[in-house]
Formats: C-alpha cells, structure tokens, sequence
C-alpha cells in the first residue's frame, strides 16, 4: 500500500514550506500535564529530517479526544518536549489560522520548525464538525483552514498514522489542494501493519478497553464480520457497556458515570454484536470496586455493585488470560481499569503482563494503552508498538481509512 503514497524521498524540500501534520495526543494527569511522550519522540525524526534538508516546516497537532472538549489544552509543553527530542529551536505559536500564525509561517527561514497552537479549538477540527457535517474531501479541502493554510505552503505531509481513521481538514482536505506525502513514522507504521495483517498467526485475539468506545465499536463488527478476530476480549468501559447491553445492572456510580459520557447509546448495538457472533466476544465475569478505601472484587451474581467500577476482576484475568496464552496473534487497545490507582492496576497490569509473557505476536497501539505498558516495564517485551490506538484497529479491521484515501489522491 505505501507504494500508493508519496514519502519524503519524493519531494526537494530546500527553500519550501510544509505543512506537517503530526499526532501528538499524549496521556495527561489531572493537572493536564503530559505523563507520557511517546508520540512526540516518535514524531521527532521527521520533523529533525525535513530541518536539516532546508525545509520551513510548519507543524499542525492536537491534544485531547475529540469527544471531550475539556482536554482541548495548549500545545506549549509539546513544543518544549518535542525541541528536547528534535534537538532544534521549535517556534510555538498559539494560533493555529490568524493573522498571527500566518504572518509566523511567513517569516520562517529555511530550516526553522513552527509549531501552531492546537488545531481542535478550531471548530472544524472537532467531532461534531466531522461527524454531523459529514463533507467530503472535496468539502474539507473548502474550510477556512485549508484555504488560510494552504497559500502559503508547497508541500503537505501527513505523519499522522495514528488519526488515520479521522476525516477533518488538517488530514483530509490538504491533500487535495496541495502536493503531498507521508513522513517517515506513518510511512514505518504503514509497512509493518501491512506485512503483519496479510497472514496473521491463529487464533488471533483483540483485547479491547479503556475509555474510548466509540474507536471500539466502530471497528469490533467490521473484525467479527470478516474474521479478523477470532476472539474480542471487553475490559475498561467497553466491557462495562457490554455488560449493560448483556442485562446486568451496574450500579448507581458507574450508571451515572455511563450517562455523563453519553455511552448509554452504544447499549442496543452490544445487544445487536452479542446476538450476531455469539460466544466471540467475552465481557468481565466479574468487576472490582472501592470498599473502604480497599479494592473489592464483585462477581457479575453480585451486581449491582456499590461503588464506582474501575477495574476487572481477578476471575476475568484468569479467564482471559488462558486465551491470551493460546493466542497467535494478540491486538491491544485500552487500558482494563483506573490503572493510575494502585488498588485499580491489577487488571491493566496483569493482563499486559499475560500478553508479554505469551509466545503471541503482539501489537499495542493508543497513548494510555502504551503508557500503561511502559508503567508496568513490559514494552520492551510486545512485538510491536503502534501510535495508533483506534486507526490501529481500523486498519486492521480492512476499513477504509479517510486519510489513506486522501493520500492516495493526485493534485
């Protein structure tokens, strides 16, 4: 599939102004500091490499899920990361279509590296934007990014793999207006997915948590339908939903919790996914809560449970993690729990352990997913780690992805 793209190699970068688009969403803490900087390091050698062949390259980027306007913060703290792991001055602005970012592009020299603030608190960079607007890619390359944008640039490269399943302007609509290409971690990313999805080893298992359900279910069907997964393992909130949708009563806290993040609506589609693949696709037989400033495991019996869920219990480890240890190929998205919380990282931290001891080849992809990894000193024991947490899946899944599309696509 590469083939199909232009690479850096294709392009004569001295004296032009790119525009790169790169992905570095990183897990925050609660004072929205950045905990793990993973994809910023693995976004540096493109950024360096376009530096030092002249190029005036301008970085577009976000932070925070697109569902969750409240973790749209500034990219400052990314740009003095990412000059640590380029080893050049990054310029910040915080504007991304102003007078101020473009008079900023304007005034690059050759080699200089600008960083625009975060392209999400641009309307057109949201979800509902994407989601209820719904335009083609001829549409995004007509929105006022593209258009204040793309003037003053001569090439557009994406390096963005993991928001390779997005359609917004900054990934879809450049590409349509202007030469373009991948950088050198999406072009690596892309490569190595496809080497290892054309003959995956059996049984091949998805293990699938965390807080992001919508990247879940929009891919869980589309891997059960054509066979990709053997077995799709619910943890974190996706095996709560799935919980909900199989008849069990949660309890108040995490009921509430469920309705606050607007996952009632993805009730009736589990009910749908259990009745169409029966036995494919297994939810926690048992969840652990807070009791008294303890952790307390609560068999599914034994629900609804008092208290917040926030991890799964000791049975659901064991039960996975017999199928973890017969599995070919394992893919992993999501944390099981509040892994963050000492009496909630058993589940997280048991299974990634389970997946790194097993003979599986082995893929993680997401910021939480690969913090976790890294917390629990097993990511030098998985196969492989992907920046990509839902376009991971996605990819795997055989969608078709808006941003390969549009790559694919000449000027």
């Amino acid at each position: 599939m590469i083939a199909d793209i232009k690479t850096i190699d294709d392009f004569e970068f001295r004296g032009k102004t790119v525009l790169l688009r790169i992905d570095i969403n990183s897990p925050v803490d609660s004072a929205k500091r950045i905990k793990d900087d993973t994809r910023i390091k693995s976004s540096a050698p493109t950024i360096k490499e376009l530096s030092e062949k002249g190029a005036k390259t301008v970085v577009l980027a976000h932070q925070g899920d697109p569902l969750d306007y409240q973790n749209f913060t500034s990219l400052k703290e990314h740009a003095q990361l990412l000059q640590k792991h380029v080893g050049k001055p990054i310029q910040y602005m915080d504007d991304v279509v102003g007078p101020a970012a473009r008079q900023a592009i304007k005034n690059l020299k050759d080699g200089q590296i600008l960083l625009l603030e975060n392209v999400r608190i641009h309307t057109e960079e949201t979800i509902i934007f994407e989601k209820q607007a719904k335009l083609t890619a001829e549409q995004q390359a007509e929105t006022i990014l593209v258009k204040k944008l793309a003037p003053l640039a001569d090439i557009y490269l994406c390096d963005a793999f993991a928001c390779v399943h997005r359609s917004e302007p900054s990934l879809v609509g450049f590409p349509l207006v202007l030469p373009s290409g991948c950088g050198r971690l999406f072009e690596q990313e892309l490569r190595v997915l496809t080497e290892i999805t054309e003959n995956p080893k059996r049984p091949c298992i998805f293990i699938l948590g965390g807080a992001k359900i919508l990247d879940a279910f929009s891919m869980m069907e589309a891997v059960l339908a054509n066979g990709s997964a053997d077995r799709v393992l619910t943890t974190g909130l996706v095996g709560q939903t799935f919980l909900k949708g199989a008849g069990y009563d949660m309890g108040t806290e995490t009921d509430q919790l469920m309705a606050k993040m607007d996952l009632d609506r993805f009730i009736e589609p589990t009910k749908k996914i259990l009745a169409d693949y029966p036995g494919k696709v297994l939810y926690p037989l048992d969840v652990a809560v807070e009791s008294d400033g303890k952790r307390k495991d609560v068999p599914l019996a034994s629900l609804p449970a008092e208290g917040l869920i926030k991890d799964i219990g000791s049975a659901t480890i064991e039960n996975y993690g017999v199928l973890i240890s017969d599995a070919g190929t394992i893919f992993m998205n999501g944390p099981a729990g509040v892994y963050e919380e000492s009496n909630f990282e058993l589940g997280t931290k048991s299974i990634w352990n389970k997946v790194a001891d097993s003979q599986a080849f082995s893929i993680i992809g997401g910021g939480d997913t690969i913090a976790a990894a890294r917390k629990f000193k097993v990511d030098n024991r998985i196969s492989y780690i992907c920046t990509a947490g839902g376009g991971l899946v996605l990819f795997l899944s055989g969608v078709k992805l808006p941003v390969i599309e549009a790559l694919t696509r000449e000027v």
